[in-house]
């Protein structure tokens, strides 16, 4: 759809003919040619005599005295094109106002020479020059300008006027700026006497009635006032005086229908397109006049604005009338106001109503409408203006700018709106909605978190001054629309509730009323929607189900978001609830239906507006809460009866729990059937055997505990749910889906403090889980699942710092579900009361070695940092006994005869029997931490015993728990029968065993004993290979102890002692953190483990069979015991099984930890995964065969003579230099290198794994989210594992620092580039994390690395690497670099003399370092940054040094390869290989995005940190030279420029020149390119990214760049040329020359500043005048008008239009003539098909950027009036661009292509940009001899229609795509001679 205005009927155009005089006839005349040779002198001395303004005037002179010597019988005057161009440039505005005068009299005289049907038909020749004057006339020229329009130009034919109407209005505006002025009412009777003129014609051709001819004057005005703003505030002038006033009661009858036409005929939209100009006008004079003309000439009930004007244009208008509160300028809106409202009423008030309330007062609103006077007013802006302002805002407001101050631009006005409540009032509840949900997609569209910021600042403002009643009003009925209006896409009901949820989260909604009124009736009314749509939502299923629930979900969301900001006050006020009718009235009301409800709150909303100065709420604070629990309780019950596994149940669940704790007690909640629902819900058979998933358990139980709390449900009622709600919660602590062991465990805490502190219902309920059979399964299975569980509930419930906290947490502090004033210590405290009779229980299946349950709980035991918590409990049972008498001398004085120590027949000795047989399995299966533990922790008790006797006071002592036990069994032996008793010695025997055993195990403590040697460990091995295909783990693990007995009483026997004791040091504790030291000392001599006997070889084999199956995870801590027991027996053959051991261990880890991370990752565990407890066990059997393989490879190492070369000198490598000179040392570790291999293999897979591990949940995410429910458990689960793997890293790093950091810049190298960003920042978080890896120990290994691969015989053989990574030495430099960026500044005092001697090590020899010193170059340039942010050391003497350093590396690069070699083509040198290097060539380096030879990209890098690195300014001139010189010359002077140029080069060069004392190195460069002849066959696209900025930068620091290019184009010449020999090759030559100097003029104009070179335009005009006489034969040729029009184009774009006005003339005259020579009757061989097209290019800028002088001479090209809509039918054409469209139409039948240009703005984007037709391919592709036809013709068809719509849709000029165009245009080679 076009934009032309609506049923335009352009009619076919009619060939248009210039009459023109027959000057033949005259040329045969005498007189004539006297005449013509006269006036031909005069003109011929303007171009030579002319040097200052007296010139003019002597020119004007002589002309004019010429033109006077005419014969009386001849008017016609002789050159006329040349002499009105002359008087045009005799009009420049620089020029002194006697000039202008002279020139005036001279057009005077022309005009009554030639009379006024000639200047009719010659207007076009001299009307261009004449229209600008009265914009610069002085007070002396205007009379005389005006007098010469006055005389000659009224009196000329009405039809001759037609055409230039719209630029004579222009050119006669500026004379009514001002009103005071002596010219302004003759100005004003000069344009009614023009609007008469016109009005006369066509009233005379349209013989309709009187004043239907103003019509053509009107579009003309309107179309000057909108298209100059300059001349805006002389067309208001006009209008103020002569619009028709156009209200409804200004006139009437035949008045009204004729003063309508007169400005609306025939098309309407241009006078409201110029009303809405005005009002957006930058000046606040504009704005007013054109306000006081609405209210004035053209009110809101005018007849034209209610029925002519389209629909769109009306509510342009008002959205542009609005617009002006922005400037919140009270004159502007008194205006704005009166026109929106009306004429007041007469009632002897001021002429200004009061002004309303700053907020919007819907209610006031409806009442004063009914009431008061104001209430005419409102009606009146309801009636005609409100739905098109509400119309034009929106429209705003859908207009997506991206802009921050355009976007919040309609925000601003409608808070401004707000002023008065008439029009605020009714246009707000219109928008508010649409500007909310602008502000909501403006924050997925935004560019920066900024920019929505500011949008979002501006629309809280204006939401603050909307009132509330309103706000929640509209938000109560989203809602509703959104969950009731089920017919609705799914989509659009969601988007609803996001706006909802959006206005929640990111406006104030906290106003008091808004807080204690609107959000619980809010709330309320979601409830019941949500109540009843969950009704139907529980019975469908499938997809209906799924969206239901994704809808309801966020609803229940938005409620739970209003809850928690609604406070316990809201609910709290009102009447006291004692009163009788107050009850009874609460009663009537609680018992109301929801619909009902729903009704209440709408009519609140809709009838009384929210407003509770109409009406009081719907439902006072206490019926509200009331009701709220109501709802709430019946939306969580109707769940659990219906679907308890639903997902909505938890967010319903938190949201009830949260109004139990802000609403008072209730009894309405305690008639409820939420009990009765639980009850069910308990009962039904199939939740007995299946589990609820965890949002529903932890929903419920968090429900339950507040109901608790709040007394609504009683301890009875409670105790029934608890064995249930246990039961659920067991199912989530079991360790094989450890996804929810905190949440689950906080919410049986949360239950138990809701029952009783001190109750044990939970234990009993946990104790009967324990102790129950199960049909599903074994009982074993079942039991060691029981006792896996409770062991996960101890260790999150008691263990401290050996559990949680290891990841810094606490179970009162973890986040997510659970009530949170339950407090570690009241946990601590409780765990006797809940945990003790399960924990007996556990630690029963200790004395059944024939259960799994006994295996796991044994390693569970051995691993318990908590065990002083258990020996506690056995304190606490053993002080109960008081038969015991403890002595507190801890058995130095027992006497075992002691008569009074006798036991009786009252005596528990069961009991105490059974504690001791407990504690005796404990012992017996105690690790050495258990044992330490005892001895080291002490327990205080009290020695009653003086107390009793009244004599002292009781006594506390503090002992060991290891003290105690002795003690206890001490006292348990010492007791005997009494001389009665004999029948309880059973009794007591068994109680002195289970002593004596506890006894004997405490004194013995645990050490092994050789038995014999028997060899059982072969068939051992065997059936422990056997049974790991088994899935009964118990036979595992008991065979592993044989067989690890076996083994011992083969390898141990000889040194028993010393043997175990080495054993037990190795072996201490593995589970607990690995504390064993990669390079610990032997106790064992060499000569002992060379005479130990091997293991048997199928060991191996079995480890490796037992480490994979999967029946062995749950005792895998048992296996790994096993291994690191065995590592000893080894010893001789451990790296032989080294590498399958740590192969199998590696790929089991991986296994176990990609099942972890899918387990955290699933919403739901399909299939149980190995706890984390595997990782942790694998991990730590990795450490411990690493440990004991690199224990044996130092040890052999030692023992091997290390022959070292001569003395070497100090220095940081030993003098590397000279290693180059030095002789290899003979090899002869052949076996021990080959060992160290396979170590150091090992390691390499073993920091892999462990680094993917460490990188778990940080760096190394890859993008899955994590399920929200279990966040606890998950940072509990990856902390744990990632602080492992960290430790072993730390232990690989510590041992060998240089082989694990080749293997992590590896890593770091081969990173995926999706991923690539994170693995890097991985490798270097781990590397800043490890304590063995600080930057003192790291920087050095890696300059090992670097020197292992260039020059590896200057290093010693301890320092250099084996070379087993794949890494090049530029990928070691690369990751140096990195690593350096990634430092912190104060680590460069660790660092910097290492880095420092490193530097000058490789300057001393840089040729094996010539790859990577470009990237050295970089690490210099990092370290001069870090080191200038620091203070350490002597500044001035580092920063010399590094300075030096960094200038002899550069040279040292530029050596070694230099640029110019390169860019020449030439292959690169092939890399020397020498020593042994590892050759990787180029392709490892291209590795990493980096590349090590890039040095361009390197230097540009380095450049603008110079000053930093530096330091001195001739140090920093040196280097930018030696950059200048070495790069950048090179690269500007190879024969491949400028292909070889790249971005990275220009941004090197763009730095270099933002240094200011470097111009000297970087300026010849750049004009050595500019010169360059091939610089314009560089890419577009750089062009623009950097050849732009870059010349930019040239021309501010050389300021006579354009002087420079100026005189190397020479004027035209002829002679000599036409026939002398190569004369076709000169023209050719000059031609070229020329074209690339015009090119250079406009490539420097357009990429300087604006205005930048106005000092040269009289310069660069000059050349283009002399190149506009160029011909076909001279020298250059007309062949370079092309490049001149390019020029012209570049001035336009960056030249302000005030300095352009000495070039109009030149280019109407030369567009006239290039352009016209398009018609087949020209046969001008001066333009040529790329000529013309130029030129029309330059027309087609000019339209696009519509400088104001332009458009008074745009008429001569373009049809600029309506007339390019609406042609009429009784003339032709008469711009010059129809006339030649029309011409070529007759003469070229066959239809044109569509034109390949720029596109015409189509309707629908009514602001877009007016984009050029011809645009950068235009011509693309097309051939030259087809330019006109398929370019041209439809260029010239299609401007005046395109022109005119570009001005009508109000859009600005696209001057971007202008100048991609013109740059296009400059860089096209195929337009240059030669």
């Amino acid at each position: 759809m076009s934009l032309s205005p609506a049923s335009s009927g352009r009619a076919s155009p009619i060939r248009r003919t210039r009459e023109r005089a027959d000057e033949e006839s005259y040329k045969r005349d005498k007189n004539y040619r006297r005449y013509a040779s006269g006036v031909e002198r005069a003109l011929s001395s303007f171009d030579t005599a002319l040097q200052e303004w007296a010139d003019y005037i002597s020119f004007l002179g002589r002309l004019l005295k010429a033109l006077q010597a005419h014969p009386a019988n001849i008017a016609v005057i002789p050159m006329k094109t040349i002499i009105a161009k002359r008087l045009a440039q005799s009009l420049d505005p620089k020029l002194p106002s006697g000039v202008h005068q002279k020139a005036l009299e001279v057009y005077a005289y022309i005009f009554s020479v030639i009379g006024k049907d000639n200047l009719a038909r010659d207007l076009y020749i001299y009307l261009p020059g004449l229209t600008p004057t009265l914009s610069f006339a002085s007070l002396a020229a205007r009379p005389v300008f005006l007098s010469l329009l006055e005389d000659y130009l009224l009196p000329v034919d009405a039809s001759a006027l037609r055409a230039p109407l719209k630029a004579l209005v222009l050119a006669l505006l500026p004379g009514l700026e001002e009103e005071t002025s002596e010219d302004f009412e003759r100005t004003l009777r000069l344009l009614e006497g023009l609007r008469d003129a016109v009005k006369a014609n066509q009233a005379a051709q349209a013989d309709g009635p009187e004043g239907v001819g103003d019509n053509y004057f009107w579009q003309c005005f309107f179309l000057a006032s909108i298209t100059s703003a300059s001349r805006r505030q002389g067309a208001l002038a006009f209008l103020v005086r002569k619009l028709p006033r156009l209200g409804a009661d200004s006139v009437t009858g035949s008045e009204v229908s004729s003063a309508i036409r007169s400005v609306v005929s025939p098309e309407p939209g241009l006078l409201i397109r110029c009303f809405a100009v005005g009002l957006s006008d930058d000046q606040l004079l504009v704005q007013r006049g054109f306000l006081d003309l609405l209210v004035t000439h053209l009110p809101l009930n005018s007849p034209v604005l209610q029925k002519r004007v389209t629909q769109g244009d009306l509510d342009r208008l008002l959205a542009a009338a609005a617009g002006v509160v922005v400037r919140r300028d009270m004159s502007l809106n008194r205006r704005l106001w009166t026109w929106f409202l009306g004429p007041e009423e007469t009632t002897g008030a001021g002429t200004d109503s009061a002004p309303g309330s700053p907020t919007l007062h819907p209610t006031d609103n409806t009442a004063t409408l009914r009431n008061t006077a104001g209430s005419a007013r409102a009606q009146y802006f309801g009636k005609y203006g409100l739905h098109a302002l509400v119309r034009g805002i929106r429209g705003l407001i859908d207009h997506s700018h991206k802009w921050p101050t355009e976007r919040a631009r309609p925000f601003r006005i409608c808070l401004s709106l707000m002023d008065r409540w008439e029009v605020g009032g009714l246009v707000v509840p219109e928008i508010f909605l649409p500007i909310i949900d602008s502000v909501r997609e403006y924050e997925h569209v935004a560019a920066t978190k900024e920019e929505f910021n500011e949008v979002l600042r501006s629309a809280s403002v204006f939401f603050d001054g909307v009132e509330s009643g309103l706000i929640w009003g509209e938000l109560a009925g989203l809602t509703a629309s959104a969950i009731h209006n089920q017919n609705s896409d799914f989509d659009v009901r969601l988007d609803k509730l996001k706006l909802v949820k959006f206005v929640v989260t990111h406006f104030n909604v906290r106003e008091e009323e808004m807080l204690v009124v609107h959000m619980p009736v809010v709330v309320l009314a979601l409830l019941v929607m949500v109540r009843e749509a969950d009704s139907n939502r529980l019975e469908g299923t499938g997809k209906e189900y799924d969206g239901s629930q994704k809808l309801l979900a966020l609803a229940v969301s938005i409620a739970q978001d209003l809850i928690d900001m609604i406070p316990e006050r809201a609910f709290l006020m009102g009447p006291s609830a004692t009163d009788t009718v107050v009850l009874s009235r609460q009663q009537r009301q609680l018992t109301i239906p929801g619909k009902e409800i729903l009704n209440n709150i709408q009519r609140f909303y809709v009838q009384d507006q929210g407003s509770l100065e109409v009406s009081g709420a719907p439902f006072s604070p206490r019926d509200a809460g009331e009701l709220l629990l109501r709802e709430a309780s019946c939306i969580v019950s109707r769940i659990l009866l219906s679907r308890p596994s639903d997902d909505g149940l938890e967010s319903r669940t938190k949201l009830l729990v949260t109004l139990l704790s802000k609403t008072p007690g209730s009894e309405t909640l305690k008639n409820t059937n939420l009990f009765s629902a639980f009850q069910q819900l308990l009962e039904s058979p199939a939740q007995k055997s299946q589990y609820l998933p965890y949002s529903t358990f932890s929903a419920i139980t968090s429900t339950v505990c507040s109901l608790r709390a709040r007394s609504y449900l009683s301890n009875t009622q409670v105790s029934k749910l608890t064995p249930w709600l246990v039961r659920q919660a067991w199912g989530y602590i079991s360790p094989t889906n450890p996804k929810y062991h905190l949440e689950a465990i906080r919410c049986l805490w949360q239950l138990q403090s809701a029952i009783s502190p001190v109750g044990h219902g939970i234990e009993a309920a946990i104790s009967a889980i324990m102790t129950e059979s199960d049909i599903s399964g074994p009982p074993s299975v079942r039991e060691t699942d029981a006792g896996r569980t409770f062991a996960t509930l101890w260790i999150h419930s008691v263990q401290g710092p050996g559990g949680l906290g290891e990841t810094g947490n606490d179970i009162s502090q973890a986040p997510n579900g659970g009530s949170h004033a339950l407090k570690r210590q009241t946990a601590v405290r409780a765990y006797e009361y809940m945990l003790t009779r399960p924990l007996f229980l556990l630690f029963d299946a200790l004395g059944d070695e024939s259960t799994e349950l006994f295996v796991f709980t044994r390693g569970w035991l051995q691993n318990l940092s908590s065990v002083d918590k258990v020996f506690q409990i056995f304190v606490t049972k053993f002080l109960a006994f008081e038969f015991l008498q403890l002595n507190y001398s801890a058995g130095k004085n027992l006497n075992f005869h002691d008569p009074k120590r006798k036991y009786g027949e009252e005596d528990d000795l069961e009991l105490c029997a059974y504690y001791l047989q407990t504690l005796s399995n404990i012992f017996r299966w105690s690790s050495n931490s258990v044992w330490a533990s005892m001895a080291k922790r002490v327990v205080t008790t009290t020695d009653k015993t003086h107390g009793d006797s009244g004599t002292e006071p009781e006594q506390n002592h503090e002992w060991s728990f290891q003290t105690f036990f002795t003690e206890v069994c001490m006292q348990v032996v010492a007791g005997d029968h009494s001389s009665g008793s004999f029948n309880i010695s059973p009794r007591i025997s068994k109680l002195h065993r289970v002593a004596l055993s506890v006894l004997h195990q405490i004194l013995l403590n645990p050490h092994s004993a050789p038995l014999a040697n028997l060899e059982l460990e072969y068939p051992l091995i065997e059936k422990l290979a056997s049974s790991v295909e088994g899935p009964d783990t118990f036979v595992q693990v008991s065979l592993l102890d044989v067989v690890f007995a076996a083994l011992k009483i083969r390898a141990l026997k000889p040194l028993e002692t010393s043997v175990d004791g080495h054993r037990r040091t190795a072996s201490k504790d593995t589970a607990k953190g690995s504390l064993l030291s990669l390079t610990t000392e032997r106790s064992v001599g060499d000569s002992f483990l060379q005479r130990q006997p091997p293991p048997p070889t199928q060991l191996v084999k079995c480890l490796q069979e037992g480490f994979c199956s999967v029946n062995s995870r749950p005792v895998l801590d048992s296996w790994i015991n096993f291994l690191s027991e065995c590592l000893p027996l080894f010893s001789e053959t451990i790296f032989q099984i080294l590498i399958p051991l740590v192969e199998c261990l590696c790929s089991q880890i991986s296994r176990v930890f990609e099942d972890l991370k899918s387990t955290f990752r699933d919403v739901q565990a399909t299939k149980p995964v190995s706890p984390e407890s595997s990782l942790i066990a694998l991990l730590n059997g990795l450490e411990q065969i690493l440990a004991a393989a690199h224990d044996r490879l130092a040890t052999d190492e030692m023992k091997t003579p290390n022959i070292k070369s001569p003395e070497h000198p100090q220095g940081f490598l030993s003098n590397m230099v000279s290693g180059v000179f030095a002789t290899e040392v003979p090899q002869t570790r052949s076996a021990t290198a080959n060992n160290r291999l396979t170590v150091l293999l090992s390691f390499q897979d073993s920091v892999r794994i462990c680094f993917a591990i460490w990188s778990w949940g940080g760096y190394g995410s890859n993008g899955s989210p994590q399920d929200a429910n279990s966040l606890a458990s998950f940072a509990y689960t990856s902390l744990r594992t990632r602080n492992r793997a960290r430790r072993i890293l730390e232990h690989l790093f510590a041992a060998e620092t240089l082989e694990c950091l080749e293997t992590l810049v590896e890593m770091w190298l081969i990173s995926p580039k999706t991923r690539e960003g994170a693995r890097m920042a991985s490798v270097f978080g781990l590397l800043h994390v490890l304590d063995g890896s600080r930057p003192k120990h790291t920087i050095p290994a890696i300059f090992n690395a670097i020197y292992s691969r260039t020059n590896p015989l200057a290093l010693e053989p301890t320092r250099k690497s084996t070379l087993t990574s794949d890494l090049a030495d530029v990928d070691v430099v690369a990751f140096l670099v990195e690593y350096a960026r990634s430092l912190e500044d104060d680590a460069m005092d660790e660092i910097w003399a290492d880095c420092l001697t490193f530097l000058r090590d490789v300057l001393g020899n840089p040729f094996p370092h010539r790859r990577t010193l470009p990237r050295l170059l970089e690490f210099a340039a990092i370290l001069g940054e870090k080191v200038d942010n620091t203070n350490f050391g002597e500044q001035r003497k580092m920063r010399r040094e590094l300075s030096e350093l960094f200038a002899r590396l550069l040279t040292a690069t530029f050596t070694a390869k230099p640029i110019a070699f390169a860019q020449d083509g030439s292959p690169p040198a092939p890399h020397e290989k020498g020593g042994d290097w590892d050759p990787h060539g180029e392709g490892s380096g291209s590795r990493h995005p980096a590349q090590a030879d890039d040095i361009v990209t390197i230097l540009a890098s380095i450049v603008p940190n110079l000053g930093k690195v530096l330091g001195e300014t001739d140090r920093i001139l040196g280097v930018t030279t030696s950059i200048s010189t070495s790069v950048i010359g090179p690269t500007f002077r190879a024969k491949s420029f400028p292909q070889n140029v790249t971005k990275s080069t220009l941004d090197l060069l763009y730095q270099l020149a933002r240094i200011p004392i470097a111009q000297k190195a970087w300026r010849k460069d750049i004009s050595d390119a500019f010169n360059d002849t091939r610089i314009f066959s560089s890419p577009l696209s750089l062009v623009e990214s950097s050849w732009l900025p870059l010349l930019r930068q040239w021309a501010l620091s050389h300021k006579d760049c354009i002087l420079e290019i100026l005189p190397r184009i020479s004027p035209p010449t002829t002679a000599g040329l036409v026939f002398g020999v190569g004369a076709s090759s000169a023209r050719q030559e000059a031609d070229r020359k020329t074209q690339l100097n015009l090119k250079r003029i406009a490539l420097l104009i357009m990429a300087a500043d604006e205005d930048a070179f106005v000092v040269n335009i009289s310069g660069i005009e000059e050349k283009l005048v002399e190149l506009l006489t160029t011909t076909a034969a001279s020298s250059p040729s007309s062949i370079v008008r092309a490049e001149v029009y390019m020029v012209l184009r570049a001035l336009i774009l960056k030249t302000s239009a005030l300095h352009l006005a000495p070039l109009w003339p030149i280019i109407n005259y030369e567009l006239q003539i290039a352009i016209s020579s398009v018609l087949p009757s020209s046969h001008s061989d001066i333009y040529n098909n790329t000529t013309i097209l130029q030129a029309c290019k330059l027309l087609d800028t000019l339209l696009v950027v519509a400088p104001d002088e332009f458009q008074l001479h745009e008429w001569l090209f373009v049809t600029d009036t309506i007339d390019a809509v609406y042609r009429p039918t009784d003339r032709g054409p008469v711009a010059l661009v129809d006339e030649i469209s029309q011409e070529l139409d007759a003469t070229i039948p066959t239809p044109s292509l569509l034109l390949g240009g720029g596109d015409i703005p189509k309707g629908g984007s009514s602001t877009a940009k007016r984009r050029p037709l011809l645009g950068l391919d235009a011509a693309k592709d097309v051939k030259a001899d087809e330019v006109l036809g398929r370019v041209l013709r439809p260029f010239f068809n299609q401007l005046s229609i395109s022109a005119f719509e570009g001005v009508y849709s109000l859009g600005g000029g696209d001057l971007g795509a202008c100048e991609r165009g013109l740059l296009g245009d400059l860089f096209d080679e195929s337009a240059v001679a030669g």
